[in-house]
């Protein structure tokens, strides 16, 4: 993978006919690969610039998914891009954090688009 990610970030995906954003949580790395723990949002953008302007202030955006746990594979069938990086807050975080005291640690191997109910 040619980018780097790291936790808070925002990441850009274009669906058709718009731009939506996903919140990288934690990237776990395993014996079976990494997992990566994500928040996707309802909010979408015509354009980049505009989902990028709209990180100004990300306090106003809306959770489609609090949290999905997906396989290097279910990731990656997704191109995404960073745009900003904010910290993660204790809400943020809860939905994680839930999953690590789980005994149950599903992980999925759907594209994130997919979960998010997206073709």
């Amino acid at each position: 993978m040619s980018q780097t990610f790291k936790a808070g970030d925002f990441l850009v995906y274009q669906l058709e006919s718009a731009f939506a954003l996903l919140r990288l949580l934690a990237v776990d790395e395993t014996t079976d690969g990494r997992i990566w723990h994500l928040a996707g949002y309802n909010e979408f953008f015509p354009d980049i610039e505009s989902a990028e302007a709209s990180l100004a202030s990300p306090n106003g955006f809306t959770k489609a998914l609090k949290h999905a746990a997906l396989t290097d594979r279910a990731f990656q069938s997704t191109q995404t891009a960073p745009l900003a990086n904010h910290p993660l807050s204790e809400d943020d975080l809860e939905p994680l954090n839930t999953w690590r005291e789980s005994p149950e640690h599903a992980v999925s191997n759907i594209s994130i688009r997919l979960l998010l109910g997206f073709r």
